[in-house]
């Protein structure tokens, strides 16, 4: 289920891609790892770690794993500092671990990357434990909003480049109806980035 533009462009974002988006994105990166409310010894899941933008936002002693399924993309993860770090190529609709693995989940611009969405969400929810959080910075076309014929078409040109700006948060989160948004908020270029928290309810014993 990968995505064969994704394949074939990110060998090449990959050793620019942090100056590209590292600065411009950095505060909504910092808040969603910030919702986590992340502590010593928790277990962090990032599906699509990219180049692990997100690491240094991320406080000692957590333990990290990253997945991605790009090679050049954990290339450049790997250079980066942060001590325990798991890496592994993986697609993030098809996580391979057990359910309830993770103490929290953290989707940063993977939702509208990987070609089906609503695979990666609930897959990640499925590996969450009862009680995590599972925190989104995305782009998101807003639920209630017509999908014009010149975003369709600029969506279309943009998607040549490894993303979809037209998605909707409100058609993945109908997957997890069980799910607790604790906040969705406006991140970037008024409210076309959004920054969401989610929460998995604890199984009544």
């Amino acid at each position: 289920m990968s995505n064969p533009v994704n394949q074939s462009v990110y060998p090449i974002y990959a050793p620019i891609y942090d100056r590209l988006f590292g600065t411009v994105m950095k505060k909504a990166r910092q808040r969603s790892v910030d919702l986590l409310s992340l502590q010593p010894g928790d277990h962090l899941l990032i599906p699509g770690i990219g180049t692990g933008l997100d690491l240094a936002n991320i406080s000692a002693g957590v333990q990290v794993t990253g997945t991605d399924i790009s090679p050049a993309m954990l290339s450049e993860a790997k250079r980066k500092s942060y001590e325990g770090l798991k890496l592994m190529e993986m697609d993030a609709q098809t996580l391979q671990f057990p359910d309830s693995s993770f103490d929290a989940v953290l989707l940063n611009l993977i939702l509208s990357v990987v070609p089906y969405g609503k695979k990666c969400m609930h897959d990640a929810w499925r590996v969450l434990r009862p009680g995590g959080r599972i925190a989104i910075f995305d782009k998101f076309l807003p639920d209630h909003s017509r999908l014009t014929f010149s975003r369709g078409l600029l969506g279309g040109l943009i998607r040549q480049l490894g993303t979809d700006p037209n998605r909707r948060f409100g058609e993945m989160a109908k997957i997890i109806p069980e799910a607790i948004i604790v906040i969705d908020e406006s991140a970037m270029l008024h409210g076309q980035y959004r920054v969401i928290l989610l929460e998995k309810p604890n199984i009544s014993s």
